[in-house]
């Protein structure tokens, strides 16, 4: 029987703002919050607050027939908190359905996983903390940041624990093989791959109201009928997209949410479910391991990261972030924290690209790939600055990385030591009723005597 995987991206872009070479040493603050505010605000009203009223009407009409999955970066959710968090609550709502499931990805929506493994992990497991605080649940299935993947971060997700991962289902990656089925990571076999469905995925949210695309107008029967007429044996159809493309990219007057609605009406006619991603990594077998030795992504035609390290500003500035990640691992700033999170922030990168791109890109305050670069670069001089205040240059690598083994060396004696008194609490408590056994008895035995002298008196 096919399944439907419905999954939505939400993630909100941190504005930065402008930021001279002047105000390097003087400016700490680094964001345009103006124009934080009034994009989420925008995009929560426009988009995601109509678009989950929808998601979750179906969910009441359908019951658990009808169920999806969202993940959520960890610096979208703080926008949220801040400035829309009714879309949040409506989040923990669709929750209690349980049809609903949550997934992890990098809190920064970042590109940590090319740069630097400790930094990847530890921005998997911060996202991982907030999902749960929110949710109740940890995830078990990953995303990357755009879906980024390779082999080698395909090992790095399976050794954080999780049972699968999202990813594209790129023709240069696939070749005559078809994104219909489950796979697994080549170098962690364990790891399930689930593959988007790149036509049915863009059908919806880049073309649907394109006049000039020749699949213009798209119902929802003759789209569930595609899906239906695939080959029996092809049973997954992952189709994955952000939540902004429900009223953003298309917009509410298009009819994107009557759309939406009437895929499980039509899927049903058509003996089609939904499944949640952790459903079918625990329900279908991987058919073969996927070979991906170079990384790929859900961005631009070429589906790689040259749209984020594709020239030489890019990449410049891309690693002199990362210079600094051994150093912030042992940061205790909250301050510091959150504009490390900020400034990884893939769209940084973007905004500094100079390949042409079949989406729009909105460069915000910035008139071009230069003027985006210097603008982070000069924010990015203060940060490692003021990073450089907290851990010198004169430590070096060698010396930093004795200092962080012997963090973590320190950490895990105090979580030895911590289960160690946990243990002897355990036994203290199981030995304290017998010990007040104890001590009871040789009292009713001193009773006995003083009994008898009381009547040998009378």
């Amino acid at each position: 029987m096919k399944t439907i995987c419905l999954y939505f991206e939400i993630h909100q872009i941190i504005h930065l703002k402008r930021y001279r070479f002047f105000d390097i040493g003087t400016d700490h603050y680094y964001y345009d919050d103006y124009e934080n505010e009034r994009s989420i605000s925008d995009i929560a009203e426009r988009s995601y607050m109509p678009a989950l009223n929808t998601l979750q009407q179906m969910i009441q009409e359908n019951g658990k027939y009808f169920k999806v999955a969202f993940s959520l970066s960890g610096t979208g959710i703080e926008q949220l908190e801040m400035h829309a968090p009714q879309v949040l609550e409506k989040l923990q709502q669709l929750n209690e359905t349980g049809c609903v499931e949550f997934l992890a990805e990098p809190y920064s929506h970042g590109l940590s996983s090319l740069a630097n493994p400790e930094a990847f992990a530890r921005d998997m497991k911060k996202q991982v903390a907030k999902m749960e605080e929110y949710f109740g649940k940890k995830p078990t299935v990953a995303r990357n940041s755009s879906l980024i993947y390779s082999d080698d971060i395909g090992a790095q997700i399976a050794a954080l624990g999780f049972k699968g991962m999202l990813t594209e289902g790129a023709k240069h990656v696939l070749g005559w093989k078809s994104p219909h089925y489950v796979y697994n990571c080549n170098m962690a076999p364990s790891l399930k791959l689930l593959l988007r469905d790149v036509e049915l995925s863009d059908d919806i949210s880049l073309r649907f109201n394109n006049a000039e695309w020749e699949g213009y107008p798209l119902f929802a029967d003759a789209y569930i009928d595609r899906i239906a007429r695939l080959p029996e044996e092809e049973q997954i159809i992952n189709i994955f997209m952000e939540l902004s493309a429900l009223g953003i990219a298309q917009p509410l007057s298009s009819n994107i949410l009557d759309f939406i609605k009437a895929l499980p009406v039509c899927a049903k006619e058509k003996g089609i479910t939904f499944s949640t991603p952790t459903e079918i990594c625990m329900r279908v077998k991987s058919v073969g391991a996927l070979d991906v030795p170079d990384t790929l992504s859900w961005v631009d035609e070429e589906r790689d990261v040259s749209c984020w390290l594709g020239n030489p500003m890019q990449r410049e500035a891309f690693n002199k972030l990362y210079s600094v990640a051994d150093r912030l691992l042992i940061a205790n700033d909250p301050r510091i924290n959150q504009d490390w999170d900020y400034l990884q922030a893939s769209n940084n990168f973007r905004f500094m690209t100079t390949k042409p791109s079949n989406v729009g890109l909105d460069r915000g305050i910035y008139s071009g790939p230069f003027d985006a670069f210097t603008n982070y670069m000069n924010i990015l001089g203060d940060f490692i600055n003021r990073v450089n205040a907290l851990y010198p240059e004169e430590i070096d690598n060698e010396q930093l990385n004795s200092l962080l083994t012997t963090i973590k060396n320190q950490g895990d004696e105090i979580v030895m030591k911590d289960i160690e008194i946990e243990r002897l609490k355990t036994k203290l408590a199981k030995l304290q009723p017998a010990e007040e056994k104890k001590e009871k008895k040789p009292a009713r035995k001193a009773a006995a005597p003083r009994k008898k002298a009381a009547k040998k008196a009378e």
